[in-house]
């Protein structure tokens, strides 16, 4: 977990986890279905039916696989983040400053124990709120562990000013 990023302020930040494999099996069944059960149906009526469902399916599936690929979860000098989105007008950054930081979980169950796909879940110590959602998480427990270890060495090293 040693892999930094540049933040938009310009801050370097540590990389921690993005999105697990399972993250993308709904899309690799809609493509599935897209290109090896509508298409040919399309073909079936005309050519032209199945080039706009060839492009389409193709445009849907490529915006959900970079999506999906879009969510990370980082932090910085400042706190904790997740940013996602392509688009200019759908990228998000959610995110935790350390002094308003609680605490990093996640969930198990059977299926992220076996998968190492986790549900992150990072809250906020006035509200206790959870600010940060994030599922199918690969290394998430890793990411969780990293995260509130940091949380105690800033809290124990006097660096969080409230």
């Amino acid at each position: 977990m040693t892999d930094y990023i540049a933040t938009s302020a310009g801050q370097r930040a540590t990389f921690l986890c993005g999105k697990s494999w399972t993250a993308y099996a709904g899309t690799f069944i809609m493509a599935v279905l897209l290109f090896f059960a509508a298409l040919p149906l399309a073909f079936k009526y005309n050519t032209r039916a199945a080039l706009v469902v060839l492009i389409g399916s193709a445009l849907i599936v490529g915006y959900r696989l970079l999506t999906t690929r879009s969510y990370q979860l980082y932090y910085d000098e400042a706190g904790v983040w997740l940013a996602s989105g392509i688009l200019p007008w759908k990228k998000k950054l959610t995110g935790v400053k350390w002094r308003d930081m609680d605490e990093a979980v996640y969930e198990t169950n059977f299926w992220s124990w076996l998968f190492q796909s986790y549900t992150i879940h990072v809250s906020q110590r006035y509200t206790q709120e959870v600010e940060i959602h994030a599922t199918g998480m690969a290394r998430g427990k890793d990411a969780v562990a990293a995260l509130n270890a940091r949380h105690q060495e800033l809290l124990h090293g006097s660096a969080i000013v409230v």
